[in-house]
């Protein structure tokens, strides 16, 4: 069982509200709970899953319009969004305009623009995308290349994968349907010849072997959070796939560009959940390369991970509940420390590896990580 100690040097308990009470919403107030640093609000619209949070003894509130959210979010010291994604920059706006430290998951680029425009003028943090991919990826990515002289490449892989994979398929959903689509669908940030540029989703394909295992890797959108501004100019190669079993990218062509389900993504939502199941016996699978000179000698460094989940508290929590929660509290911990910037927007590249690894929430990732050099 996986324990998270309070931290003993920590102020009195400050006041947290996470929007949201699903997987992930339900993962991130348990880890925070098990820290016995803070004191926890969750809010959701849904009375069922509110209802299954108030079995850990954690208070509730229903919030059904926006005077609801906003009495949620008032007097807060940060909230942490786990909402879908659209509805990121209307609680980052509330946040801002009531001082209070805001921190999310999404992996829509252009609502993370939207909050970096918003943060120019924030008296309090508003960070976006805190996340495994984006989040802890380009932190990873941020550290391999500043190992470098020189940076040719880096590139970066992340799967949220079953286990137990069925179908032709070979996949089940672990995470947002929603979030899902965007990967597939939008165009992805990359730096190609130096360039900083988009490059469309489902393309670039590649397989390769790690640990024994075959996988297939291919451009998704979102993943590397702000890392194409802070590395343009100082890489030739800069990319972002995500990791499938072999056979799933072909079978995305088809239903996004042959069958056009990428201009009707309602329907494809409703495909997606309707025909393939759930599950928390899942993969995280972590791969980053980075290749350059090092003292006039070219050379390779990786990061690898393949993390599981594990039980907090005699709740079992999955794969993607455990390392997507466990990025959040880890930023939002950092920043209650006085680790990161105490205003405006803060990216993934302001956190050093060395900190989120030895931080309670992100040691999860550093118990089944390696850095290989």
């Amino acid at each position: 069982m996986t324990t998270f100690a309070t931290n003993s040097n920590s102020a009195a308990r400050r006041a947290i509200t996470v929007l949201g009470a699903g997987h992930i919403g339900f993962a991130m107030a348990l880890l925070l709970q098990q820290s016995g640093d803070y004191d926890i609000l969750v809010a959701d619209r849904d009375p069922a899953r509110l209802a299954e949070v108030a079995t850990l003894g954690i208070s509730t509130r229903l919030t059904t319009d926006d005077v609801s959210l906003q009495a949620a979010i008032d007097g807060r010291f940060a909230v942490l969004n786990a909402l879908p994604f659209h509805r990121a920059v209307p609680v980052a706006t509330l946040c801002a305009s009531a001082g209070v430290h805001y921190f999310d998951l999404t992996e829509d680029v252009a609502s993370t623009q939207a909050i970096r425009t918003l943060a120019a003028n924030a008296r309090s943090v508003l960070m976006p995308q805190c996340g495994l991919a984006p989040g802890f990826i380009g932190i990873v990515g941020n550290d391999l290349a500043r190992r470098f002289d020189t940076l040719h490449s880096l590139r970066m892989r992340v799967g949220a994968l079953p286990r137990y994979p069925q179908g032709a398929l070979r996949y089940n959903l672990t995470w947002s349907t929603e979030g899902l689509i965007n990967e597939y669908c939008n165009p992805c940030e990359a730096i190609v010849d130096g360039v900083r540029t988009t490059v469309p989703a489902l393309e670039g394909l590649e397989t390769f072997a790690l640990d024994g295992v075959e996988y297939e890797a291919f451009n998704t959108s979102g993943g590397l959070g702000t890392l194409t501004e802070t590395l343009e100019g100082k890489a030739r190669q800069v990319d972002y796939q995500s990791i499938r079993y072999p056979g799933h990218n072909a079978i995305l062509k088809l239903l996004l560009n042959d069958l056009r389900l990428r201009d009707r993504r309602d329907l494809l939502k409703d495909i997606l959940e309707t025909a393939i199941p759930t599950t928390d016996q899942d993969v995280i699978v972590v791969f980053a390369t980075a290749s350059g000179l090092k003292g006039g000698r070219l050379v390779q460094d990786s990061y690898s991970a393949r993390i599981l989940g594990t039980e907090v508290a005699w709740h079992r929590l999955s794969a993607i509940q455990l390392t997507t929660a466990a990025g959040i509290c880890t930023a939002l911990d950092l920043v209650a420390q006085g680790r990161l910037p105490q205003q405006g927007f803060v990216g993934q590249e302001a956190v050093a590896l060395g900190d989120f690894l030895a931080n309670r929430f992100g040691s999860a990732y550093a118990r089944q990580g390696e850095l290989v050099h």
